[in-house]
């Protein structure tokens, strides 16, 4: 039984793969600020400044932009490299063989599907205080899950069942959608900042790190959650219209936008307020009241519900297309594997996967399963790193329309980097992660294995 075996170079992007490619790299850019922006500088900031870091959180944020920096540019040699919808998922595929390929993707799927569901319930928090404002609250037990007292937090489920119908009618009219939520959330963002920049008190900023540096590197981890979303960009490989050219700008054109955005608002909120007064659900907004801004505060709640709903889109999409690449290599059912002939698009894997984290965001506290996402992440982009490593050692010989410069030290730093945070996780997390990665080694040995296209050929 050999595990190792690889697949060629590109195999995914042989022939009309079904999928249309319309994708520029400005889309691209703006996929990976849809799916960056949101629950990280909107939600997360102030609770990890309150919890873990104080105002170091600006150094978090540091730390954790170096990790994804150095993993960003292994994606894009292997986005141009690779191709293929599936992500790390199909690095790692043509780098470490099948095996190791299963992990991934069975990794990318709990990040991408737990993301998704934890951020819908974002959202319909964000949603009930809009509609509070204008008098028309919902009930409460339709806002939590039954352990939680409730019937069903509707406003997250029904969220998700929109996104869903809106990936099936075709990626062209979502990236157009995405494009005009990623305006307004950027619109808020420097209403923020303008408004901010009038109110700091330097003296906020002091104990700067009040937790010491195992709270910055444990604030680091958990804000992670905050960068997931650029290595979405990569599943978009074959609905790319020059991938070699456009997927390299794509990632980290997101990636250096968000960092600079990220660290100015982590600056500015916690110069305005005292960093424990930072722990809420809305963080952004709270400062902006308690600085006397009530219709700055309502633009920039608007501009989270955009935002969550961005992130939420392009997750949802990033899970769609690595099922379809797993799908199509025969670790899952083929029957997923089907692209609409009218809308080119999977609705069948659209569809499916969306009534499952609709339920689960209708029915489930996710409380702090989100640190799932982030060991999961942290995983793929540490085997993204080693990928490179690999195919450079394996395959020097192969074209690189993006080729990492300063080899060996970027991959191997992203590696250390992705590690030491991961260290930075509860043991609980790791104890989860571990039962989710054990449910899937049963399922790829009774399964998967057996019907993969590399066993069968």
């Amino acid at each position: 039984m050999n595990l190792m075996r690889t697949k060629p170079i590109n195999a995914d992007l042989q022939g009309d793969s079904g999928l249309k490619r319309c994708l520029t790299a400005l889309d691209l850019v703006l996929l990976g600020i849809g799916a960056i922006i949101g629950a990280g500088i909107f939600v997360l900031t102030g609770v990890a400044a309150a919890t873990y870091t104080g105002p170091a959180i600006m150094i978090s944020f540091v730390i954790a932009g170096f990790a994804c920096a150095f993993s960003a540019l292994a994606y894009a040699e292997l986005a141009a490299l690779v191709g293929g919808c599936g992500s790390a998922y199909g690095y790692s595929y043509a780098g470490f063989g099948e095996i190791m390929a299963w992990i991934i993707g069975w990794d990318l799927i709990l990040e991408y599907g737990v993301a998704t569901s934890a951020v819908a319930i974002g959202w319909s928090g964000y949603v009930n205080n809009a509609l509070a404002a204008m008098g028309i609250a919902l009930p409460s037990e339709f806002l939590k899950a039954p352990a939680e007292g409730g019937l069903l937090n509707l406003p997250a489920a029904g969220i998700i069942l929109i996104l869903a119908t809106l990936l099936a009618v075709g990626v062209h009219h979502s990236a157009r959608f995405n494009a005009i939520m990623v305006a307004i959330k950027l619109l808020a963002i420097f209403i923020f900042i303008g408004v901010g920049a009038f109110h700091v008190d330097v003296a906020n900023w002091s104990p700067f790190a009040p937790f010491g540096w195992s709270g910055i590197v444990s604030g680091a981890a958990i804000i992670f959650f905050a960068y997931i979303g650029f290595d979405a960009v990569s599943t978009a490989a074959e609905e790319a219209r020059d991938p070699a050219r456009d997927l390299p700008k794509g990632i980290l054109g997101s990636l250096i936008v968000c960092t600079l955005i990220y660290m100015l608002v982590a600056a500015l909120l916690t110069g305005i307020v005292p960093y424990t007064a930072l722990n809420s659900a809305s963080p952004v907004a709270d400062a902006l009241l308690r600085i006397g801004h009530p219709w700055a505060a309502g633009l920039v709640a608007a501009g989270a519900i955009a935002g969550l709903t961005t992130v939420m889109l392009v997750l949802y999409y990033g899970l769609t297309r690595i099922f379809l690449a797993m799908s199509r290599d025969g670790l899952l059912p083929p029957v997923f594997a089907v692209v609409n002939t009218q809308t080119k698009t999977p609705i069948r894997i659209i569809v499916g996967s969306g009534l499952c984290m609709s339920l689960i965001a209708g029915l489930t506290p996710i409380g702090d399963v989100a640190e799932l996402v982030n060991i999961g992440t942290l995983a793929a982009f540490a085997m993204v790193c080693a990928g490179v490593l690999m195919l450079r050692y394996t395959k020097p010989e192969l074209p690189r329309p993006f080729k990492l410069p300063l080899m060996p030290y970027i991959p191997i730093l992203g590696i250390i980097f992705c590690l030491y945070l991961m260290t930075g996780l509860p043991l609980i997390t790791w104890l989860r992660f571990t039962l989710w990665l054990g449910i899937g080694m049963v399922i790829y040995f009774l399964y998967s294995h057996r019907n993969s296209a590399l066993q069968r050929s």
